[in-house]
């Protein structure tokens, strides 16, 4: 399949994106979304036919998308991107033009690769980014997700506050052009400035 974006990240190497195949990608998308780390996925239960009608109407859908994400050519995480006036947070938050809606999951590994998860976000927003349209990127992870707060954080979102959606209470919080590239030349100073000798 065609690759949609490249990223190369200054510690991990290159990271690319490619259209989600409902059909062929299903099985191993079943490994993902199924394991005990994706909790906060929703769906822990759902069988492979489950997951394939998922991402095939995610892919019939006018308003969202979902991409397969590879790290040095193999898969290794899950990206979705939406119209949020159109899907999760309709009627839900002060929406302005330019908005894009993202979702990403990393692949369950057995041994994980220091700030792995931190290079697949700042791959997702660049490539978000890479659209001279996108002027804000809004996420709404579940408010127990620690985590990802912490990485969305790390990569210039600032919180808007909770929101209550029919499936979870969620965190709504954005983060702005300006603000994502304020965040990546803060991080590669302090790459440079860890790598200076003492």
């Amino acid at each position: 399949m065609t690759t949609v974006f490249t990223h190369f990240d200054d510690g991990l190497g290159e990271f690319t994106l490619r259209p989600l195949d409902p059909d062929a990608d299903a099985a191993l998308l079943h490994t993902w979304v199924t394991h005990p780390k994706a909790a906060f996925w929703m769906m822990q239960d759902a069988d492979p036919a489950q997951v394939t009608e998922e991402y095939q109407r995610i892919a019939a859908h006018p308003h969202h998308d979902a991409y397969l994400g590879l790290w040095r050519g193999s898969p290794a995480f899950l990206a979705e991107r939406y119209d949020p006036a159109h899907v999760e947070l309709v009627g839900r938050y002060d929406h302005q033009p330019g908005d894009v809606g993202m979702h990403f999951l990393c692949a369950p590994v057995d041994a994980p690769v220091h700030g792995f998860t931190r290079a697949v976000i700042g791959s997702v927003m660049a490539w978000l980014f890479d659209d001279p349209t996108t002027r804000r990127v809004v996420v709404e992870p579940d408010v127990r997700n620690t985590a990802v707060h912490a990485l969305n954080a790390a990569v210039g979102f600032t919180v808007v506050g909770p929101i209550a959606k029919p499936e979870k209470d969620a965190l709504l919080s954005v983060c702005t052009r300006a603000q994502f590239q304020a965040a990546a030349d803060h991080a590669a100073a302090d790459t440079r400035t860890e790598g200076a000798p003492a």
